[in-house]
């Protein structure tokens, strides 16, 4: 650690200060080469425009997804700083390739769509963080970082400009690409001794209370990522509307269904932290769209419930970060250690 991560984090910021010094341009640059008569006041003022729904999603990477992976007590100060670091790597790494795969190689001309999609890039590294989170160290997650960007850039090309796929939102080539890339580097890095779960896979009332910040800011500006992407004018109205529609109807949902399936009616903070968001990608694909407002309701009520569902009977498969992390086998049988009340619970769905 002492040597290796400080010279990796060192080459990757002189290759991404090479690589901008080479291929990276101001885009009123572009603008007095084409048409030198003209003034740049109207990129400028678009810049402007948009730069609110930037800071917007930005919040979102950096607090957001930040403070959402504080639910392990024991990597708070991780989640955090790793996370700001894995972002800063990736807003430039993200932010080139985007430019040189859409460019086909040529000059990349910085604006606030370049930006835009360099903060995009990122959140598909931070959503697979929560997926080896306490499994790699600082170094790994910046190769993670490298690598994940480079195939999601490929991938959203593919879907995109190829089979020219609506996905205003990027639920599919952000949110499940990077669901699945973390779910398959955690399955490469599992070993058959954690199947009895491990003791630092726990969560605590501070840590448990820091993510809920996070979901927090990740809900209220939910309607900014969906819609950044989007057309001015009517389709980012569209897309602002139903996003706003799909998330409070989620909430719900939500609410009712980890009341409906905990013990005593109690509220799983697990379910709050995650479920809650569901509408918000849920929506993300059509948000765009006329499905007018009760249909993203329908949309966001269908995932707080079907999120809260995985939530409680698919993870118990491989263990869980929340108040009911330990599991252990006894004559066969999947059993869990139960923190809230301080009992052992049979979990019947699963056996060996």
């Amino acid at each position: 650690m002492k040597l290796k991560f400080p010279m990796v984090a060192i080459v990757l910021e002189v290759a991404m200060i090479i690589l901008f010094g080479y291929f990276v341009e101001y885009e009123t640059e572009q603008i007095n080469l084409q048409q030198p008569n003209t003034t740049n006041s109207t990129k400028v003022d678009r810049f402007l425009e948009l730069h609110s729904l930037f800071q917007d999603v930005h919040v979102m990477i950096f607090v957001g997804f930040g403070f959402l992976m504080t639910f392990l007590k024991n990597y708070g100060f991780s989640s955090v700083g790793i996370n700001l670091l894995v972002a800063a790597l990736g807003l430039q790494w993200g932010t080139f390739m985007w430019g040189i795969v859409h460019n086909h190689g040529q000059k990349i001309h910085i604006g606030i769509k370049n930006m835009i999609n360099g903060d995009l890039s990122t959140a598909t590294v931070l959503i697979s963080f929560g997926a080896v989170l306490g499994k790699i160290s600082p170094t790994q997650m910046l190769a993670m970082t490298i690598l994940e960007i480079a195939a999601f850039v490929g991938n959203e090309y593919l879907v995109g400009e190829i089979f020219e796929a609506s996905d205003i939102g990027a639920s599919m080539t952000i949110h499940a690409f990077g669901a699945y890339f973390g779910l398959a580097v955690a399955g490469i890095l599992y070993q058959p001794s954690l199947r009895k779960g491990h003791e630092m896979e726990k969560s605590a009332y501070h840590s448990d209370l820091f993510a809920m910040i996070g979901t927090l800011f990740l809900w209220m500006f939910w309607p900014s990522f969906n819609s950044v992407i989007a057309e001015t004018g009517e389709k980012q109205y569209m897309a602002i509307v139903n996003t706003y529609f799909s998330l409070v109807a989620c909430v719900l949902t939500a609410y009712a269904f980890s009341s409906l399936v905990e013990k005593r009616g109690r509220l799983d903070m697990v379910h709050i932290q995650n479920a809650t968001l569901a509408g918000g990608v849920a929506v993300g694909t059509c948000a765009d769209m006329k499905i007018h407002p009760y249909g993203s309701m329908i949309i966001g009520s269908i995932a707080g419930i079907v999120s809260v569902l995985g939530f409680k009977f698919l993870t118990v498969y491989h263990g869980h970060a929340g108040s009911c992390s330990r599991f252990f086998y006894r004559n066969g049988s999947c059993w869990r250690a139960d923190h809230r009340f301080n009992s052992q619970v049979h979990c019947p769905w699963t056996t060996i």
